[in-house]
């Protein structure tokens, strides 16, 4: 029985970790957009939108600053 305690605690605690660190990384993806976006919220929407896009052509984490910096230029002012 105890190794069943160590087993279920060690699984909840390695599940936590994992979605703590998704969850982390997609705040900072996040922060990442609106930071290039400014205080214009028009341009706030159109990042995330790209954001999502990355997401969606599976962009690598090592290459998204670099997308969302070309497609924060696409942005009409």
């Amino acid at each position: 029985m105890d190794y069943f305690i160590i087993a279920i605690a060690t699984a909840a605690g390695l599940y936590f970790h994992g979605w703590l660190y998704v969850k982390t990384r997609r705040w900072m993806d996040r922060d990442l957009a609106l930071s290039l976006a400014g205080d214009n919220e028009a341009r706030k929407k159109f990042m995330l939108q790209r954001l999502e896009d990355a997401r969606k052509q599976k962009i690598k984490r090592r290459d998204l600053q670099r997308w969302l910096e070309a497609a924060a230029a696409e942005f009409p002012n």
